[in-house]
């Protein structure tokens, strides 16, 4: 089964798109012993939505494009890692170690753990 952690960050927060030497360092500790379990299939962070981003949004058959940066940053999604994982539990396992990083860099994070939709053969 494939899972997705989303990190959500608030872009006003002190470091959360800044990260620290130390923070990186773990990062790449925690996502090199993911790979070596055989659970990592991706991952990236994300930039500032102040960065070259926009955002297109439909609504009644609407569409509306807005350049970043976004009014609302408190939800941000900051990054993303999809994971090859026997069930739920272990993914709230992966996904929980994943929080933790933030949590020893002092950054306050929001972390979904969704299954990815996958279409019948």
């Amino acid at each position: 089964m494939r899972y997705m952690l989303m990190h959500k960050l608030d872009e006003n927060q002190p470091r959360a798109f800044d990260p620290s030497p130390e923070f990186i360092e773990k990062m790449g500790a925690f996502i090199e012993e993911a790979q070596k379990a055989g659970v990592f299939l991706a991952g990236e962070g994300l930039e500032k939505s102040s960065k070259e981003s926009g955002r297109i949004t439909a609504e009644k058959g609407k569409v509306t494009v807005t350049d970043g940066p976004f009014t609302e940053t408190k939800e941000l999604i900051a990054g993303f890692a999809i994971l090859e994982v026997r069930d739920k539990d272990e993914a709230m396992e992966w996904g929980r170690r994943f929080t933790n990083l933030f949590i020893e860099d002092g950054v306050d994070v929001e972390v979904d753990v969704r299954r990815v939709f996958e279409f019948p053969a």
